[in-house]
């Protein structure tokens, strides 16, 4: 992620756009298999604000015999928030980069995951909503898009020139469901620096790498959801590492409380 981009929202979406949502969009499953398919977990990937390569990106999740997703894109990407919407997947998985949000659509994604929906943010998603407080809550961080002075402290975020920095990452709780079994590993990436975890977050990854934050992933809960964020997943690089995808699939199976 180079910067930040603030989009402007078309607004809120009126009903026969909804409508379109829903026969438009479709599940897409390992092998083309059904989307009711029995005991899978259902994904939805909201996407928007931010370039990736989808062929590559998309690869981790349909490698992955234990779910179906769903891809949606901003700016219709909220009205699947609402609870009619929600009642068909298990897990948003947020992979945007996107500020403008409707208060309507934050009262639906706040009783989203207070109800008990489950959600994985990925890397440049932790960017989203910067100017939304209690977004930071759900995601436990903050991520500081102008200086900001917290503390007596001047503090800004900003992530780093290249995605092929070599750093190593260092498994907190290998007991952890989200990084069971999981050892210490070596990425290639880009890094995010000075953004903060706030209390209450229970760090799952962490690096000594100086170009990046210390704690580069962590989980929650918010309600009756649980929250699962990582730093890592620029780009191809991150998306083919094993350990990254089997952080993925873990955290999708615990925030769905499948683990």
């Amino acid at each position: 992620m180079k910067k930040f981009r603030l989009i402007r929202n078309l607004g809120l979406i009126p009903a026969f756009l909804l409508l379109a949502v829903f026969l438009t969009s479709r599940w897409v499953s390992r092998a083309d298999e059904p989307a009711n398919a029995a005991g899978k977990i259902r994904v939805l990937i909201v996407t928007g604000g931010h370039p990736f390569d989808p062929d590559a990106f998309f690869a981790i999740f349909r490698n992955n015999p234990d779910i179906t997703y769903r891809w949606v894109e901003h700016p219709k990407a909220q009205a699947w928030f609402k609870a009619e919407a929600a009642q068909q997947y298990d897990v948003v998985l947020a992979y945007d980069n996107y500020q403008e949000i409707s208060e309507e659509a934050k009262a639906d994604f706040v009783n989203l995951i207070k109800g008990g929906k489950g959600l994985v943010v990925v890397h440049h998603g932790i960017g989203s909503y910067l100017d939304w407080p209690e977004y930071w809550k759900i995601m436990g961080m903050r991520w500081y898009h102008t200086n900001t002075m917290v503390d007596g402290v001047v503090k800004f975020s900003y992530p780093s020139d290249s995605d092929d920095n070599h750093f190593r990452v260092h498994v907190v709780d290998p007991e952890h469901p989200v990084t069971r079994g999981m050892k210490d590993y070596d990425m290639i990436d880009e890094t995010y620096k000075a953004f903060d975890v706030y209390a209450g977050s229970q760090p799952l990854l962490t690096t000594d790498c100086p170009i990046s934050n210390k704690v580069i992933a962590w989980a929650k809960t918010y309600g009756e959801g649980r929250v699962v964020c990582i730093q890592s997943g620029h780009g191809p690089n991150a998306y083919v590492n094993p350990n990254f995808q089997t952080f993925l699939r873990q955290a999708i199976q615990w925030t769905a409380k499948k683990s």
